[in-house]
């Protein structure tokens, strides 16, 4: 229970940094490209986790250097087509989009990796779903162009969840955080210089959206989801994180004037359902394969290079 309780605080915090960072992210998006502010902010978050490593660097394997390559890669699609959208939709709406990965990791775990939740974890993804649907469009299909760029980046942010959870129990969590990181920021980074018109005197009214983002969403938010998953299957991780969501909207309605409708708000309180469901115990048919647990549980100090 101590572990538990100490992945879903952690899960939590990722889903609040996150959520935080949707207002400067479409700031950013009015003045910046959208690969050259995904490189800058995920190289600087790589350095800042490299500081943070400090010794744990030492035995750094090839499977985390593959696999930070990985997950950086898929990261930086995600990361891509969610800032691309920001640029036609509200800061809003791309958060609550941008949590319909809360269903698609147990689809996608029960398809391609056989791994099957039980009905809690699915009425549970189910009640978020429908909730994220009130919240980004009020209980209306009314769409805006930028929701399909970022529709498309959700799935992309759920099969990032379950490299994740599949890999962190078996790699050191911060060494594979640092190598994703700046996998990502790399990868961005070079598309930003070859397709945009990166302009240093565009960077200089909205350098704090990078080093906010940096610190906030890269750092702290990505770094918790690594963490927290240590001890949280990826749908019950997939249902906390997709709270997000309903930070976005309040930070949008905080500091750009954007207002929640009555059926945004039962949808804000689906998604809260959902995310105490999820935690209840349920006893599995026999013969099912449930989600896998990560086996790698030791703090990193206990850990051995591999």
């Amino acid at each position: 229970m101590r572990y538990t309780l100490r992945a879903n605080l952690m899960l939590l915090g990722a889903a609040l940094a996150w959520g935080s960072t949707f207002v400067p992210c479409k700031i950013a998006a009015a003045s910046l490209g959208t690969f050259f502010f995904n490189g800058l902010r995920f190289l600087l978050g790589g350095l800042f986790v490299l500081a943070m490593a400090g010794r744990r660097l030492r035995g750094l394997s090839r499977r985390e250097v593959g696999g930070g390559a990985l997950a950086g890669f898929v990261l930086f699609a995600g990361a891509a087509f969610q800032q691309a959208g920001l640029a036609f939709t509200t800061a809003g709406k791309a958060g609550f989009i941008t949590g319909l990965y809360v269903v698609l990791v147990p689809l996608l775990l029960t398809l391609f990796w056989r791994q099957r939740s039980g009905w809690n974890a699915w009425v549970a993804s189910l009640l978020a779903s429908v909730g994220l649907f009130l919240l980004s469009a009020g209980g209306r299909l009314s769409l805006a162009p930028g929701d399909g760029l970022v529709l498309v980046s959700a799935a992309l942010y759920g099969l990032h969840v379950i490299l994740i959870g599949q890999w962190v129990g078996r790699m050191e969590p911060l060494r594979l955080a640092a190598m994703q990181y700046l996998a990502c920021g790399l990868y961005s980074l070079a598309l930003g210089l070859t397709l945009e018109s990166p302009s240093w005197e565009a960077l200089r009214p909205v350098w704090w959206t990078v080093l906010y983002t940096a610190v906030f969403s890269v750092v702290v938010g990505y770094t918790l989801q690594m963490l927290g998953q240590r001890d949280a299957p990826p749908t019950v991780a997939a249902v906390i994180l997709s709270l997000e969501s309903v930070f976005a909207a309040l930070f949008g309605g905080l500091f750009l004037g954007e207002r929640l409708a009555p059926a945004q708000w039962v949808g804000g309180g689906l998604m809260l359902v959902g995310m105490v469901l999820a935690q209840v115990p349920v006893r599995r048919p026999a013969g099912l394969r449930p989600s896998s647990r990560p086996a790698y549980t030791k703090s990193p100090a206990q850990r051995t290079p591999e």
